[in-house]
């Protein structure tokens, strides 16, 4: 007869650390679940680009406004400096002057106390005594005064220097600052874009080619003519540029940023106006309704004056979008329209 025998019950470590390792799969693989990323959809990666590079668009237009900051602040710096430098030339003249003039008191016999108080390093408190200027000769007391004058201006000429010089360098810190932000936006747009496949980033790339082709070629622009010869080779200037890509801080000739083309295409006309946008808003005369734009109006938008374009006619753009694409024609209902500028 067999021999029947139940089965030998699991200790209760074994069941412990049965448990136990269960536990940590079940935990393991739950962290693991929330740790993994959700992975993101083309289109949802597409918005966040482009939110980043119109973030980038702002703090390039604050860069490109420091840089033009920095550049006439450098060009009055040395302009003061060459002034200072002058003015220090004509004092040493004139305090030459004075020595000569006291030289020839003591070979006559001795430098009487108002020559001596001349050379004094303080004329300005000399001049305060009124009462001694009556023992100086006429000639004397114009010496005096020449050289007082010209220490007052130079005193200014140099206070002067060394305000625009601390102004320089706190230009040139927020250039850093800004040259940084962009940097870091542009990384994280990067970042966004290197998440998604090859096929997905080709199609990206695809598809805002095929979109400024068919921008370029089929774009119908009206009859509509000019309201200056200016504006009018401004605009065609700009069309030779279409295609360029988009490169922050850039003015052309074979890249731009939005302002950089407007400021290019206007000077190609002869016509110099400020770099940035937010500058360029008052350049001109604006015009606020879209209906009285003409071919060659700079086109402002957004509320914070960020971005701006050349009207093409029949209510179209032509503009350096952002980073990652090129100039081209874009209907001006794709961004919030502000007024127009007419140069």
């Amino acid at each position: 007869m067999a021999s029947h025998r139940r089965p030998k019950p699991a200790s209760r470590t074994r069941v412990t650390v049965l448990t136990a390792t269960a536990a940590a799969a079940v935990a393991i693989s739950s962290q693991a679940a929330q740790a993994a990323p959700a992975k993101q959809t083309l289109k949802s990666v597409k918005a966040q680009v482009t939110a980043i590079y119109d973030e980038t668009e702002k703090v390039t237009e604050k860069l490109d406004g420091a840089k033009e900051k920095q550049e006439k602040l450098q060009k009055q710096v040395s302009e003061i400096q060459d002034e200072v430098a002058r003015e220090q030339g004509e004092l040493n003249g004139l305090q030459d002057q004075l020595g000569a003039l006291a030289s020839a008191q003591y070979r006559s016999g001795g430098i009487d106390e108002s020559v001596q108080l001349l050379l004094s390093a303080d004329p300005d408190d000399y001049l305060d005594k009124a009462s001694t200027l009556d023992q100086l000769s006429s000639k004397q007391a114009d010496a005096l005064e020449q050289i007082a004058a010209k220490k007052r201006s130079l005193d200014q000429q140099k206070a002067e220097a060394a305000t625009k010089l601390q102004e320089l360098d706190d230009t040139r810190a927020e250039l850093a600052k800004n040259k940084k932000e962009i940097q870091a936006k542009l990384a994280k747009a990067t970042k966004l874009l290197n998440s998604l496949t090859a096929a997905q980033r080709a199609s990206i790339a695809a598809s805002n080619a095929s979109a400024a082709s068919r921008a370029a070629s089929r774009v119908d622009l009206g009859d509509d003519t000019a309201a200056t010869a200016r504006a009018a080779e401004a605009l065609a200037a700009g069309k030779t540029k279409i295609g360029s890509p988009y490169v922050y801080g850039a003015s052309g000739p074979n890249s731009f940023d939005c302002s950089g083309f407007t400021s290019w295409a206007y000077a190609q006309a002869g016509v110099s106006i400020p770099r940035t946008s937010e500058s360029q808003a008052s350049a001109g005369t604006r015009i606020y309704s879209q209906s009285q734009l003409k071919p060659g109006d700079l086109v402002i938008f957004y509320s914070d004056y960020h971005h701006v374009g050349l009207y093409a006619g029949n209510g179209m753009v032509l503009h350096a979008p952002r980073t990652g694409e090129s100039v081209k024609y874009e209907s001006i209902g794709d961004m919030p329209f502000q007024f127009g500028v007419r140069i």
